[in-house]
């Protein structure tokens, strides 16, 4: 599905990720290359965003649980001053319920981190991203596919 960015050009990087330390080290970089926008986590049941996302958040400094808002639908952080908004939308029945809890107070925090699982289900509720990774199953178990869809150049060279 192709998606609207927030303009600009589009470039994209395609990556392996043979086990979780793989997962972890792109984390590190995204955390290290993406301070703030809307990043939409695209891939199956169990393809590992909330992993990742795990990931990104503690390489961002924060310690403790990271816990998948799958009922809550967001889950909010402070880390070093810093505002960030893990959403999963999974259990998302109509995009409408986005605003009824409020959507709208989350999106205008300035220079927030805003991760998005299942942002299909958010319909116009949610906004255009800056960054898609997708996370794709492979026939091995552990492995994973990667392609990250940005507008920043500079992003997808520091992944290549």
């Amino acid at each position: 599905m192709a998606h609207e960015f927030h303009g600009g050009e589009i470039d994209s990087s395609k990556d392996g990720l043979s086990n979780e330390q793989d997962t972890q080290m792109l984390a590190q970089k995204l955390a290290q290359h993406i301070a703030k926008g809307v990043i939409y986590l695209i891939g199956d049941l169990g393809a590992g965003k909330t992993t990742l996302t795990r990931y990104w958040l503690q390489s961002l400094g924060h310690k403790g649980a990271v816990k998948s808002p799958t009922y809550t639908l967001v889950e909010p952080y402070n880390i070093n001053a810093k505002e960030v908004f893990h959403f999963d939308l999974y259990r998302l029945n109509d995009p409408y319920e986005l605003e009824l809890m409020g959507i709208r107070d989350y999106l205008e925090v300035e220079n927030a981190l805003f991760l998005f699982e299942w942002p299909s289900k958010g319909g116009d509720e949610i906004p255009q991203p800056d960054h898609v990774i997708r996370i794709l199953k492979t026939e091995d178990e552990a492995a994973r596919e990667v392609v990250i869809e940005s507008i920043s150049a500079e992003l997808i060279e520091a992944l290549t």
